[in-house]
């Protein structure tokens, strides 16, 4: 059965107070103003910070085939040990929707680690709505991202910077990527959804005064979603493209419109990776148009399809997660890949593309 029939059926079944102001740009879409604050996170006094991405746990509450996401969770927390988690959305898959979603955040909310989301295409399609899901998320412990904003597209939108002595270092921006449209002239089909003016325009006006309180030169930073962005297509199919490490089993699902993210990124020359989860038989690193582009590891049980398990080869399918670690004054970062029983695939040092001052 193809991907999107299997889902088809299964559904049904600076420091960071010099940018805490408001952003006109995007108060201009409603009229009213709002404000922006960053959560600001710190390195570890040995100058190092680990952030771990779950991803796609598809969680059910009661439900067996759900064990193994839930033991996944709890296995990574314990051996990575993070300083920040951030799951990249997909988190449940099934009624009831909201104790499921509990249930399932309840090892990060218990770790004392701070902790953000993105919501997937799946979670709001069991019940309650992205924004009661996200009231829901809000109010447990550890969790930073950010209320909503009035006028800004989506649940969750939400910056977190990563501070030293000199001042914010490092931003990570999660986007949330929505469900599923229905285009003009193609009412006989859904699409995955896109992403909308309104976050392009939040991006935008919080990475100028994040480069501006830089002196002109933009702050090392990381998207994080749950859809790709449609030019993962593109760097798959260039023969400018490099294949860093991974497993690449099957062929990326995102929107069929191109919302305009990945230009602005270039643009701005801020943004050097977009990680995403949604597509379970990935969890490779591309390098392609000056970006890394990133699959999170499937953290999931069995409630959904899922292949991989040790570089694709074997027959016993093994959930796991993504590691990122930077280091305090340094460009480039590390990542990873744990999974489930202590091994680690995909290690990886990885140099930031030069930074223009402007």
């Amino acid at each position: 059965m193809k991907r999107r029939d299997f889902l088809k059926v299964s559904a049904s079944a600076v420091a960071a107070m010099s940018v805490m102001s408001e952003f006109p740009a995007l108060a201009a879409c409603k009229g009213k103003k709002s404000k922006l604050k960053p959560r600001d996170l710190s390195f570890r006094p040995d100058g190092k910070f680990k952030l771990l991405q779950l991803t796609d746990t598809h969680y059910i509450s009661g439900d067996p085939r759900s064990d193994r996401s839930l033991s996944c969770v709890r296995e990574m927390l314990e051996a990575e040990k993070p300083d920040l988690v951030i799951h990249t959305g997909d988190i449940i898959f099934g009624k009831p929707d909201r104790q499921s979603m509990i249930e399932i955040l309840a090892p990060l909310a218990e770790s004392g680690i701070p902790w953000a989301v993105t919501l997937g295409n799946h979670d709001a399609q069991f019940g309650s709505t992205r924004a009661e899901l996200m009231e829901i998320i809000l109010a447990q412990p550890g969790c930073i991202n950010q209320p909503s904003v009035s006028g800004l597209a989506g649940e969750g939108n939400s910056i977190i910077t990563l501070s030293g002595p000199s001042g914010v270092e490092r931003v990570f921006y999660l986007f949330d990527t929505g469900d599923s449209v229905v285009l003009k002239g193609e009412e006989a089909r859904k699409c995955y959804d896109y992403i909308r003016t309104s976050q392009i325009l939040w991006y935008k006006e919080a990475s100028e005064k994040f480069r501006g309180a830089n002196g002109g030169v933009p702050i090392h930073s990381i998207a994080f979603m749950h859809i790709p962005l449609r030019e993962i297509k593109s760097g798959l199919e260039s023969k400018h493209s490099s294949f860093l490490a991974g497993n690449n089993c099957e062929q990326p699902c995102p929107s069929r419109l191109n919302s305009g993210l990945y230009a602005q990124f270039r643009e701005m020359g801020d943004v050097e990776a977009i990680v995403t989860g949604h597509d379970h038989d990935c969890d490779y690193v591309l390098d392609y148009g000056q970006i890394y582009w990133i699959y999170g590891r499937y953290s999931g049980g069995d409630t959904v399809y899922n292949h991989l398990g040790i570089e694709g080869k074997s027959e016993e399918k093994l959930s796991g997660a993504r590691v990122f670690e930077f280091a305090r004054g340094e460009s480039s970062f590390r990542t990873w890949v744990r999974l489930q029983g202590g091994i680690i695939q995909q290690e990886l040092l990885l140099a930031a593309p030069p930074r223009e001052v402007r």
